[in-house]
């Protein structure tokens, strides 16, 4: 419920339009307003009203509830209508009677059939005017009004849309985080990219340690393992070092994050330990993706076990 318009003016009309209110989507004017304007009391126009009640269907009159006379105070003071302890509303002539009434536009025309006197036909006039006078200024800014409705419609619908691609994103983020790499891969021959895209996802995937088991591994592997996060630690163990190998990695060391490389002579084939996850390579890393091989995720070790019996 809400006032129209409000202003100081002692314009007639004015003043009445600023006691014209928008209750359940209907304009009407309250019982105290309008025995005031006809210089009746509230009780006499109410009696009026009730022994004429034939005349005032629904949509000519209806009582408000206590909700709704709250709501109205709040939004506008009129300070006789409901007291704080919900009790029956006082007049502003004093006494108490029920819940006010409001009347619509025709219920206040049928008024001046029931009061039947001089001022209520004059006044009924000038409220007649202003209820003609408010309906032609919403209608000359009803463009405007539609305009507003645009405008708001496209609010909410760029709202929608935001949070539909915000919960996209969501939904995209957490598949990639939950995203788990594959437990097998096959590589067919010539197929170097696919396992050289593989072996890096691996490497980028480790959290805190990559061990990596394999005889021959030359500088191609220090560049995989570049690949790693800062804080991850990097261990090969492999069966020999050239001279060359030693040089790339004495050099590669003085400059990246260490790659630690110890000699181990007892592995045959080739591993890879990922955090707490161990696959089985079947070729070198060097050599992955030059003839059919694959790569496995293992199920059967442990892989503190796996690196206790190195």
């Amino acid at each position: 419920m809400n006032k129209n318009k409000i202003t100081t003016t002692q314009n007639p009309l004015e003043e009445i339009e600023n006691l014209i209110l928008t209750i359940r989507g209907k304009q009407v004017m309250l019982d105290r307003d309008l025995a005031r304007l006809y210089g009746v009391e509230t009780r006499v126009l109410n009696q009026a009203v009730k022994r004429n009640i034939k005349r005032f269907p629904d949509d000519f009159m209806f009582q408000l509830t206590k909700v709704e006379i709250r709501n109205l105070t709040s939004q506008i003071v009129i300070s006789s209508l409901e007291n704080t302890d919900n009790k029956p509303v006082m007049s502003e002539h004093g006494g108490s009677r029920h819940l006010s009434f409001a009347f619509t536009e025709s219920g206040i025309a049928m008024l001046s059939s029931v009061l039947k006197s001089e001022i209520a036909i004059n006044v009924n006039i000038q409220i007649m005017r202003a209820f003609t006078a408010m309906r032609n200024t919403l209608f000359s800014h009803s463009h405007l009004y539609n305009r507003i409705e645009v405008i708001e419609s496209n609010q909410l619908n760029l709202i929608a849309w935001k949070n539909r691609a915000e919960g996209k994103f969501v939904e995209i983020f957490n598949s990639i985080s939950k995203y788990e790499l594959p437990k097998q891969d096959v590589f067919f021959d010539g197929q170097l990219f696919d396992a050289h895209v593989l072996m890096s996802r691996l490497v980028e995937s480790a959290e805190k340690r990559i061990v990596l088991i394999d005889n021959y591994v030359d500088e191609s592997v220090l560049t995989l393992l570049l690949k790693r996060k800062k804080h991850v630690t990097a261990t090969v163990y492999t069966m020999q070092m050239s001279s060359s190998f030693k040089l790339d990695l004495q050099k590669h060391n003085a400059q990246y994050p260490s790659v630690a490389v110890t000699i181990y002579t007892k592995a045959h084939d080739r591993f890879l330990i990922i955090d707490d996850k161990v696959y089985h390579i079947g070729a070198s890393v060097k050599d992955l993706g030059k003839k059919l091989c694959a790569v496995s995720l293992l199920s059967c070790i442990d892989a503190d076990e796996m690196i206790n019996r190195l």
